[in-house]
């Protein structure tokens, strides 16, 4: 092993170390506070200014992340954020959290990967360890990061550590928290396994090794491919059974008592969140270059891609049955978060949700106690404040959609007042009132 690489591989041992985090968002923050609660100090960087000062201020821009303890780290100097990332050299250790998206095409877009690549190509020296955690295609490590890399005359494995380690981040679940998931780690060759594996254990109480950075980056995209699949089936069975007449949730319960051979999934307006939504495109668009068709992952991108479309043709039957059109309607849309209780709207359906109905003339306002107001994002435009939730809106609404289903809400208090309920999440369930004014989609 080269000496640099040896020294490393001192410092995480003894945890004298300092661990450089590259995106201060839904994986970046948590992770940060995962090892500053062993002690180990923090230099966060982020391409967004607004991101630093609200820190800095001592504020958390995410509901799960407490800004107190944020605070105290900050003040005790174990964690400090920058925007300056000519700072990375100071950092032994380099972890990726950056964006994933896709491109308007549903390609992979690796602009971030790419132009983070190249910040930390102008602070690398040698005796430091990367490791890329945002989701991607296999491949990804080796084929874009390394080249970037190398071409500053060090090399992957020899001066500096690779790896790859997908993140894990579940916002809003509160049973398994940033330390307590496995992490998955795969290396350039086996001293960077060895070292990344060494370092996620300082904080991370469980660590899988795999073989190569190729399979790790797999294992993620095989985690949320399982579940797109299966939500796609739900979302499909839903349809059927709307026009069979049977309860989709009670078959649901009903075969949940089943000790084996069966996992409950649940059928929604649409997929939400950074991951699932765009995950599968990723294995698809590599699947080509190998002249392998994906036809099954892809129909199921299809069947969840489709859904808010069968929602919107819900609101427009609903809105039939009371003489009503769609065209002109006031429509309330409770939940522009992309599931229950989290304050994160990444992917959510709602957007497209109210695309679809503002296309067809409704007049939509939402309600989210979680997000106040909603901005401009990557595929939308919207910028508007959250709607409180009071009798007379819901009296004066033609509609109420529940899109996202918050424990906050009182869906008896929404029951009692609304006139017509289109519900995508069982969310209504034996309230009273439910058979008049619900309508399942």
């Amino acid at each position: 092993m080269d000496p640099e690489l040896a020294k490393l591989e001192e410092k995480i041992t003894q945890k004298n170390y300092l661990l450089g985090i590259i995106g201060l968002g839904y994986v970046g923050l948590p992770l940060s506070l995962a090892f500053l609660r062993k002690n180990i100090s923090v230099l966060g960087f982020d391409v967004d200014q607004n991101k630093i000062d609200t820190l800095l201020s001592g504020k958390s821009y995410i509901k799960h992340i407490p800004a107190q303890e944020l605070t105290g780290y900050l003040q005790q100097g174990q964690f400090n954020v920058t925007a300056d990332f000519s700072k990375l050299n100071e950092a032994d250790v380099i972890l990726i959290c950056v964006p994933t998206p896709l491109t308007q095409n549903r390609e992979p877009d690796m602009q971030y990967i790419e132009s983070t690549a190249r910040a930390i190509a102008n602070a690398l020296r040698p005796g430091q360890l990367v490791v890329l955690e945002s989701t991607t295609y296999p491949g990804t490590t080796v084929e874009v990061l390394l080249p970037v890399l190398e071409e500053t005359g060090l090399k992957g494995g020899k001066d500096f550590a690779l790896a790859y380690s997908p993140e894990r981040e579940d916002p809003g679940n509160t049973k398994y928290k940033t330390a307590d998931i496995p992490k998955v780690v795969g290396g350039l060759e086996q001293d960077s396994t060895r070292i990344a594996s060494l370092f996620y254990r300082t904080a991370i109480a469980s660590v899988v090794e795999v073989s190569s950075t190729q399979a790790a980056e797999m294992s993620k995209l095989l985690e949320n491919i399982f579940r797109s699949v299966n939500i796609a089936m739900v979302n499909e069975m839903k349809i059927l059974c709307h026009r069979m007449g049977i309860d989709l949730w009670e078959v649901i319960r009903a075969s949940s008592t089943k000790p084996f051979g069966f996992m409950p999934f649940y059928p929604g307006p649409g997929l939400g969140g950074h991951c699932i939504p765009i995950d599968p495109f990723y294995l698809t668009s590599k699947a080509r270059e190998y002249d392998c068709p994906t036809k099954f992952i892809e129909l199921a991108g299809e069947v969840n891609t489709a859904m808010p479309y069968y929602v919107v043709q819900r609101v427009m039957e609903g809105l039939n049955s009371r003489k009503k059109s769609l065209n002109g309607a006031k429509l309330l849309l409770l939940g522009m978060a992309y599931k229950k209780d989290v304050d994160d709207p990444r992917e959510s359906p709602s957007f497209k949700l109210m695309e679809l109905l503002q296309e067809r003339g409704a007049e939509v306002q939402y309600n989210d106690p979680h997000i106040p107001r909603i901005k401009p994002v990557r595929n939308y435009s919207f910028s508007m404040a959250s709607t409180p939730l009071t009798k007379e809106i819901l009296t004066a609404m033609d509609c109420v959609l529940i899109a996202t289903d918050h424990s906050a809400y009182d869906y008896q208090f929404v029951l009692d007042h609304a006139d017509l309920v289109v519900d995508t999440r069982n969310a209504c369930k034996g309230l009273e009132g439910a058979a008049d004014k619900v309508l399942q989609a």
